[in-house]
């Protein structure tokens, strides 16, 4: 990816990794559209900061992706970056019959979302010089938490998916996969400031020099990560399983 001097969408870009990576994008000379949900947000992150722009997108509508893209590519004509960033982690137990809402949500949100955004760009992407998509997925799509099931499930998806759209785009589209460790943001209640989760900051800077190396790693894969992603290739699956959610119960709950 190159640099510097892009057009970069990020969307769920009015908080936590998505306005943080915005920002870092921004101050590296990039024209930057953070879009999503809430305007104000949106608006927050872009306060003071000529060359970035705010832009309302309702990321569970399909409807509402097809008139954003085409409104977006004809405001932006120069768009040659997408990162796949908005998404939603829900709890839900399995061990009992559930309204299903959370789960159907979360897929529409992390999975359909980008799927759907994908496509709709991806014409204009391809005929784009330096064109780049990045998607986020999570190191939960390595090994699960057990608490939050569909939002590993959905990840792993868009690990998989992302690995056809390199393959399929290669020569078009560098495709990149961001997998973040446990980040002290506000995914959950509470995470901002979880004990044993990665700070923002910290997990940004270590994102932008991964991003900077030429060529571009396909996969942005901080040291705190590599716990999780490797862990089957190093034949520790199932200890890690045990691990990593002993490791969250701990934390959520301020034991340990």
């Amino acid at each position: 990816m190159k640099p510097t001097g892009n057009t970069i969408l990020v969307t769920g870009g009015g908080s936590g990794i998505g306005a943080a990576l915005a920002q870092r994008l921004h101050d590296a000379g990039n024209t930057v559209i953070v879009a999503g949900r809430q305007l104000e947000a949106l608006q927050r992150a872009c306060a003071g900061r000529a060359g970035m722009h705010a832009v309302a997108l309702d990321i569970d509508s399909a409807a509402a992706i097809d008139a954003f893209a085409a409104g977006l590519v004809a405001a932006h004509p120069a768009l040659n970056v997408v990162l796949n960033n908005a998404g939603i982690m829900r709890f839900e137990a399995l061990d009992t019959r559930r309204d299903l809402a959370d789960a159907e949500a979360t897929i529409t949100t992390n999975l359909l979302g980008p799927i759907r955004l994908t496509n709709a760009l991806v014409d204009h992407l391809a005929a784009q010089p330096d064109a780049a998509l990045i998607n986020v997925t999570s190191g939960l799509a390595f090994v699960p938490l057990l608490s939050t099931p569909t939002y590993n499930a959905t990840k792993a998806a868009m690990h998989s998916y992302t690995i056809a759209l390199r393959e399929v785009l290669k020569g078009k589209v560098e495709v990149i996969e961001l997998a973040p460790p446990a980040v002290q943001t506000g995914l959950t209640p509470g995470q901002e400031s979880r004990p044993g989760y990665m700070p923002l900051a910290e997990f940004i800077d270590e994102v932008m020099a991964l991003l900077s190396r030429q060529p571009t790693p396909p996969e942005i894969l901080v040291e705190r990560v590599r716990f999780l992603r490797d862990a089957e290739a190093e034949g520790r699956f199932d200890a890690t399983v045990k691990q990593l959610n002993a490791f969250a119960s701990q934390a959520r709950t301020g034991q340990g």
